[in-house]
């Protein structure tokens, strides 16, 4: 299953070079694009984080609450 996620990444990281690359498309429409990409993985991560098992226990240790 790991090997899946794995191809599935290295497939979004080719397609975010090749589109990196492209020379027709102006810098300013790739740096909105690239922090629009980066704003979606981070609200992906945090709920992925949410709704992990456990994860109170890791923020509360991270941020220093231990109760």
């Amino acid at each position: 299953m790991g090997f899946y996620y794995l191809f599935l990444l290295a497939i979004g990281i080719v397609l975010i070079v090749i589109g990196a690359l492209k020379k027709d498309v102006p810098r300013s429409v790739k740096i909105v694009i690239f922090l629009f990409i980066i704003g979606i993985g981070l609200v992906g991560m945090s709920i992925s984080l949410l709704l992990f098992p456990g994860s109170s226990d890791v923020i509360a240790e991270l941020l220093g609450w231990d109760e």
